[in-house]
């Protein structure tokens, strides 16, 4: 699935089935709920978690909690464009 198929997803009303949970959270991101994205990879130990973990709290203002889940997740860098950014995590997390 490439980012346009993902993106084609989000007029469901749930995620595509057999997504990997932290591409289930970006899709929860797209659709404007924060907290199930959240909750998703709140505790969710690798690296790609980590990174969507990053990714939401960069979103959320908390920019210090951000950089902690960057480190975590191994990245010391991410795209300025929140959007840029989403689609570099699906394009790279494994499971698509």
């Amino acid at each position: 699935m490439d980012v346009q198929e993902f993106r084609s997803s989000l007029a469901g009303e749930l995620p595509p089935g057999g997504l990997p949970v932290p591409l289930a959270a970006l899709w929860w991101d797209a659709k404007g709920d924060w907290e199930t994205a959240h909750n998703l990879v709140d505790e969710l130990e690798t690296t790609e978690g980590m990174a969507v973990h990053a990714y939401l709290h960069r979103k959320a203002g908390a920019a210090s909690n951000a950089d902690y889940w960057y480190e975590r997740a191994g990245r010391k860098y991410y795209r300025e464009d929140f959007e840029a950014e989403w689609e570099a995590l699906i394009e790279g997390l494994p499971g698509k």
